[in-house]
């Protein structure tokens, strides 16, 4: 028996008479595609609700609890996680009529709290307080919207990690809530009109998205459908009302790159104008003033700028007010009669003032390579804010001032540790292809490239989604043991624009893994880690990233950490709400498609007597948006079938989520859960810790 078999084997201790991970029964299910026959021995666990599945989760959870929870560096990672996480946190306001309405958590706090400052001194106050909602405090509050004048506050309630919420609404002078209640579900947006007398909304249906208007003082059952009858599950619908209220702005997303855009005058109640919904391509709108502006990649895979009157918005009136340039241009937002416009080059963001017309373009400095996100201003207010981070620097918001041009710090989390310890490269290696991609590597300062440096090899590379350096309090820890944290930027995501994106989805999904792959290959190969050393970690589409890379080439990787995964490529679609993702990923459905899916899936590619990794599965039944039943079928999958005596584990939580919101004692017993494990695995010696 090896060590790592001995050491989960005394975990379970005494529970010695229960098989530890459980054996989990073989299924006859089978699925025919064409002429393929595909098996799949584990659908029974499909069924969350069934007494079968419910008793082989408890007892894969018994097991991962006593295989973890005696871990040598368990009570340091949890007590620096604890000081890491245990500070102030904000995030940036909304200023309405004067006021300012914003989320804090308080250190020593679970949860976020809804406050407001009456102006940007004066002190805060309480509106919202979710911790006496629940006794494990699993349920969270977001802040959904703030009505023009500041009297208003619109407000979800979450249950877990679920991504529906209900709606309420405070009468912010009152203190209490009104009795209008939007019921529990995916709500992609929320507008009051300025006299608060209507709220518009888009909803995500059993049918798909539909957008509704609630007369306040109303039943919610009897709210009007207004746009969006004929879209099916593939679609999302957003709205936008101008600060007016005038105007009402209808974006359809089909994710894969196209998208449509019709805009409403409410006067008199208009008819819908059509903007855009016959070319192959991304359009997203953004009101200011009386103009539409249109962010598009439309001949222009780095995006460019339109602007029309909202009164005459057909592409005949487009004129083009910010051109293409070589940095991918990620976002648009009204400041004081101004445009400010996020960027990104080689990964890390620029941020960028306009005039109305596009003319004399403005930088905005920034502290260091890193992220600027929640850029919030109103075409009426000479005010920003924006919020920063890297990873050796947490959310910091600064306020920005048009008639200035200076940016002050509104608020920042004070981390306990030294900035000056870390540093930040990014490196460029070369793919399978030839493709030259870059990565970010963080890690103390006088790194020693001698091979023997444990790594997280992270990354997404999916949906046009741009990963720039964050701050996240477990790579900190995991730095500051004398660790790596590498980051390259995959094709799929947006980080070059759309020619980037679409080469890493649909039938070209795999140059993703191709990318990923190369960059632990470059790695191991200059030394900055060694096989014994190299851990990978991901999250949803990550989550089937790393599940596609552990299954095309176990032997290069020593443990994985799969949080809320897709697998199980073939049947994806049938589930919550994934058939949105069919224009980014395929359908088995479709004989073409099935074909390069079936080539990758991960589920569909764990052999029998293959000495795979380790690997530790995260996922709960709060998981509303990508099904937990991924992660149960491969670690069954997994545990039958690998020919290493190294742990294949699922951690369940049965209120963990896609959406957050979970207290931060949840947050760090998960993460605690994690390091540990990444520490047992990559035997990291935890001898001489605090």
């Amino acid at each position: 028996m090896s060590l790592q078999t001995l050491d989960l084997a005394r975990a379970q201790e005494p529970a010695a008479t229960a098989k530890c991970p459980p054996a989990a029964r073989i299924d006859s299910a089978k699925d025919t595609y064409g002429s393929t026959v595909v098996a799949d021995p584990y659908r029974w666990l499909e069924d969350q609700s069934s007494a079968e599945t419910r008793a082989w989760i408890a007892a894969e959870q018994k097991c991962t609890e006593g295989a973890l929870s005696r871990l040598p560096s368990r009570a340091a990672v949890t007590k620096r996680l604890t000081e890491l996480f245990h500070t102030d946190s904000f995030e940036a306001p909304l200023e309405r009529g004067g006021r300012y309405f914003f989320r804090k958590r308080l250190a020593g706090q679970d949860l976020f709290q809804i406050f407001m400052r009456r102006s940007v001194t004066a002190a805060d106050e309480l509106l919202v307080d979710p911790l006496p909602w629940s006794a494990d405090h699993s349920a969270s509050a977001t802040l959904l919207n703030v009505s023009k004048d500041g009297k208003l506050i619109f407000y979800g309630r979450r249950e877990g990690g679920q991504d529906e919420v209900t709606v309420h609404i405070m009468d912010v002078g009152a203190r209490h809530d009104v009795a209008d209640v939007l019921p529990a579900a995916r709500y992609d947006s929320l507008e009051p009109t300025p006299d608060k007398k209507k709220i518009y909304y888009t909803v995500f249906t059993e049918k798909g998205p539909r957008a509704y208007y609630h007369d306040m003082g109303s039943d919610s059952a009897k709210d009007k459908l207004i746009f969006g009858e004929e879209l099916d599950k593939q679609k999302i619908l957003v709205l936008g009302l101008s600060e007016d209220g005038r105007y009402l702005v209808y974006l359809v997303v089909v994710l894969g790159g196209k998208t449509e855009v019709y805009v409403q005058d409410l006067k008199g109640t208009g008819p819908v104008v059509t903007v855009v919904n016959d070319l192959p391509s991304a359009f997203h709108p953004f009101l200011a003033g009386d103009k539409l502006y249109l962010r598009t990649n439309w001949k222009a895979p780095h995006w460019r700028v339109y602007s029309a009157a909202l009164s005459a918005p057909q592409r005949e009136h487009w004129q083009e007010v910010i051109p293409e340039t070589d940095a991918t241009l990620e976002s648009l937002s009204p400041i004081g009669g101004k445009i400010a416009a996020l960027y990104t080059r080689n990964a890390s963001s620029e941020l960028k003032l306009f005039d109305a017309d596009g003319k004399n373009s403005k930088t905005i400095p920034l502290p260091t390579l890193g992220s600027v996100s929640s850029v919030a201003g109103l075409w009426e207010n000479a005010e920003a804010f924006y919020t920063f981070e890297t990873y050796s620097v947490p959310q910091t918001i600064y306020r920005y001032q048009v008639p200035t041009g200076t940016s002050t710090v509104w608020a920042e989390a004070k981390a306990p540790f030294d900035r000056s310890q870390f540093e930040l490269e990014q490196v460029w290696y070369e793919s399978k292809d030839g493709t030259r991609v870059p990565m970010f590597l963080f890690h103390k300062k006088g790194l020693k490239r001698d091979g023997a440096n444990p790594v997280i090899l992270t990354g997404y590379g999916g949906f046009n989604l741009t990963r720039s350096p964050l701050y996240f309090a477990p790579y900190l820890l995991w730095a500051e043991r004398s660790g790596i944290v590498a980051m390259p930027n995959l094709r799929g995501g947006g980080e070059f624009g759309e020619d980037w994106h679409r080469a890493g989805m649909l039938g070209k999904k795999q140059n993703v893994f191709d990318d990923f792959i190369a960059a632990a290959e470059y790695l191991i190969a200059n030394k900055y880690t060694s096989v014994g050393k190299l851990s990978i970690r991901g999250g949803s589409n990550g989550g089937l990233l790393v599940g596609a890379a552990m299954a095309q080439r176990p032997e290069l990787f020593r443990a994985v950490v799969c949080l809320y995964p897709l697998l199980d490529m073939l049947r994806f679609q049938k589930f919550l709400v994934a058939q949105t993702w069919v224009p980014e990923y395929g359908s088995a459905d479709n004989p073409e498609q099935f074909a390069y899916l079936y080539a990758y899936s991960p589920y569909q590619h764990v052999m029998k007597d293959v000495k795979y990794p380790s690997a530790l599965f995260v996922t709960g039944d709060g998981d509303t948006r990508v099904a937990p039943l991924h992660a149960r079928k491969m670690a069954a999958l997994l545990q039958a079938s690998t020919g290493s005596d190294r742990p294949i584990l699922l951690l369940y939580d049965t209120k963990s989520g896609h959406s957050g919101g979970r207290p931060i004692h949840k947050q760090i017993q998960e993460e605690t859960d994690v390091l540990s494990y990444l520490f047992w695995q990559l035997d990291v010696d935890s001898s001489a810790w605090d």
